[in-house]
């Protein structure tokens, strides 16, 4: 029967992985446009937030994110960064809370939004990379005088990072840390679970499953009275020095 059940829940999992890939982009395509705005507005203050004069200005245009700063040739042209290859992740991120039980559950919701803020603060980390990135090694002579070997390492391999395996990781670590969280076997049982299970082991060590040792028991005077073997035991004992025995009447 298991190799039966096998093949239908992988079907079963991938079906919902596949629904949850489909309304995620379903959302994603009419808001990736706003989002993009909003993620070029936060990320365009905390850049100028750490610029003396602040320069950096991002705007968003169809499908890429445009930087600019005061000091570029007036005719050169304004570097696009690709838009959609930042937050695109979203989709898969969908796709993997709808894996769960029941997705549509309050407490579901509530951890999707949670991740969603999540991989919103990834993008903005991811965005800030890119422009450093820029500015570290695409301007020619000016990335080189305001810019080391270890900047331009440092933010130009951030960014590549973040384009090479940080998009795909990235909603996987926030699903996978958000799921252990909620999971009753999250770091160990649960405390219902492991109380329930001391209690049945206690059970198994008070109850003597060897009829020979129970017996034995009962002539030292470590086992309660029984009707085990027909005989009739009263509750009265007689000390024999340091041990106590059940008599029949």
């Amino acid at each position: 029967m298991s190799g039966r059940q096998a093949p239908s829940s992988a079907w079963w999992m991938a079906g919902r992985l596949g629904a949850g890939f489909l309304v995620g982009l379903i959302v994603w395509i009419p808001f990736s446009t706003p989002y993009e705005r909003a993620l070029a507005g936060v990320v365009e203050t905390v850049l100028r937030l750490t610029e003396s004069p602040p320069v950096t200005h991002l705007a968003a245009s169809p499908g890429e994110i445009l930087l600019d700063r005061p000091d570029f040739p007036p005719a050169a042209p304004r570097p696009g960064l690709p838009a959609a290859d930042l937050h695109f992740n979203f989709v898969l991120l969908v796709a993997l809370f709808a894996l769960g039980k029941k997705p549509w559950r309050d407490k579901s919701i509530a951890q999707f939004l949670l991740a969603a803020v999540l991989l919103s603060l990834v993008h903005v980390a991811a965005l800030i990379f890119e422009v450093r990135s820029v500015y570290a090694t695409r301007l020619g002579p000016w990335s080189a005088a305001h810019y080391g070997a270890i900047g331009r390492n440092f933010w130009a391999g951030g960014f590549h990072f973040y384009q090479i395996a940080g998009r795909f990781a990235a909603p996987f670590a926030i699903w996978w840390l958000l799921s252990k969280r909620d999971s009753p076997n999250a770091g160990g049982m649960s405390r219902s679970t492991s109380r329930r299970r001391s209690e049945e082991n206690g059970l198994r060590s008070a109850r003597p499953s060897d009829p020979q040792k129970l017996s034995i028991d009962r002539t030292r005077g470590l086992a309660p009275p029984s009707r085990d073997d027909g005989g009739v035991y009263n509750a009265g004992k007689r000390e024999l020095g340091f041990r106590s025995i059940w008599l029949p009447k």
